[in-house]
């Protein structure tokens, strides 16, 4: 069998690789601390998982609008209006079976093969390999820490040429949990609209944030016709397996998102919609104490990692990781991950799977439980005496 070459392009996530070798281990009697991953270990809120038993016993099982449930777009487009002023359509929401399709669907819709993309570098491995599989270039954007790693906006104005289509954005920032400011926003805004970019701000994160609100790039004058904003349920509401996701497009772009959605994945399951509609329009209580808790584990994890030998811990304002540089370990991320792993039974994800500017970094998740964050601190603390 002869595969396409863009197979060659297409990568994996480093997350879903570490944690088949931790099962294998687990099989094998080990017991491994998972940080690798970044999944809420807490529950669905129950009014959540109440409504979509309702929806299926209502006989919510055909198949839905492309775009989504009329419900849904407009609990979308009242969510995003509340949070990130401005304003968004029903129409301009466009819903997917997670967040990664839109990924996808803004490539397909945008960017001709011989195209460039600026990606974020470290980075969601997603984007720049997603483009690469469809014949565009990712172009990587150094994001370092000694800038809190935000965009270096020289750097940002360098990377575009003719064949600039789309700017990615990820605040909160996965791995390094960096959060973009107002002044970074607005610059960038301004380079997409002189050069007629399009923005895609990956938001899945937005409400994680400890220190300040997340502004959007939505916030920004003009750019309602120059973002597409990528959101979803997976991580805000601990609904990870439901898969269910959206965009937010420039209304220019509904009608092509709609065309690729009946093309790739038709609609999805409008039970998983429904109960979307719930998280987003029910009590939001359940958000409140999850971000005030991956708070408390973000302090105990920061905390723990720089009373360790050798490591540099910056503070995470949003998401859930920390992304510390391992160097004067005399380790790279590689090394340094391997070792927890084999040698401590502490799982975390090298930096490198995240772009070049993370080799000498690992991502660690504090979506686990306090004591399991306890626990690792102390293993990792005797591997590092161990090779002192």
């Amino acid at each position: 069998m002869r595969l396409a070459r863009r197979m060659e392009q297409l990568g994996t996530e480093s997350a879903l690789s570490v944690g088949e070798r931790v099962r294998e281990l687990v099989a094998h009697g080990r017991d491994v601390i998972a940080l690798h991953i970044g999944e809420p270990d807490l529950d669905t809120p129950p009014n959540v998982i109440e409504a979509a038993c309702r929806a299926l016993a209502d006989g919510a099982t055909r198949y839905p609008p492309p775009a989504g449930l009329p419900a849904l777009r407009e609990a979308v487009a009242a969510d995003s209006v509340r949070r990130r002023g401005g304003e968004t359509s029903p129409a301009q929401v466009v819903v997917t079976p997670g967040a990664k399709p839109v990924v996808a669907l803004a490539l397909m819709a945008l960017a001709d093969p011989g195209s460039e993309v600026i990606v974020p570098d470290p980075g969601f491995p997603t984007y720049a390999s997603m483009a690469g599989a469809l014949g565009v270039t990712p172009v990587p954007l150094a994001l370092r820490a000694e800038n809190d790693f935000r965009i270096d906006l020289d750097a940002l104005r360098a990377a575009v040429t003719p064949r600039t289509r789309m700017i990615v954005l990820n605040s909160p920032h996965n791995p390094t949990g960096g959060i973009l400011h107002r002044s970074d926003l607005e610059a960038v805004a301004a380079v997409a609209m002189a050069n007629d970019i399009v923005v895609l701000s990956d938001e899945i994160y937005g409400r994680l944030a400890y220190d300040r609100p997340v502004e959007s790039i939505l916030a920004i004058d003009g750019m309602a016709e120059h973002a597409i904003v990528l959101d979803g349920v997976s991580k805000t509401y601990a609904m990870t397996g439901w898969r269910l996701g959206w965009a937010i497009v420039p209304r220019r772009l509904a009608e092509p998102f709609e065309r690729l959605v009946i093309n790739t994945f038709t609609g999805t399951a409008p039970h998983v919609q429904l109960a979307a509609v719930e998280a987003l329009t029910g009590p939001q209580t359940a958000v409140e104490e999850m971000v005030a808790e991956f708070r408390a584990r973000r302090s105990l994890l920061v905390d723990g990692l720089r009373a360790l030998p050798g490591l540099d811990v910056p503070m995470p304002a949003g998401a859930f990781y920390v992304f510390p540089d391992v160097t004067r370990t005399g380790m790279d991320g590689d090394e340094f991950a391997e070792r927890l792993l084999m040698e401590a039974g502490v799982s975390v994800l090298a930096g490198s799977g995240f772009g070049d500017v993370g080799r000498d970094h690992v991502r660690i998740s504090y979506a686990s439980s306090r004591e399991d964050l306890r626990r690792a601190l102390v293993r990792m603390a005797g591997s590092l005496r161990s090779s002192g």
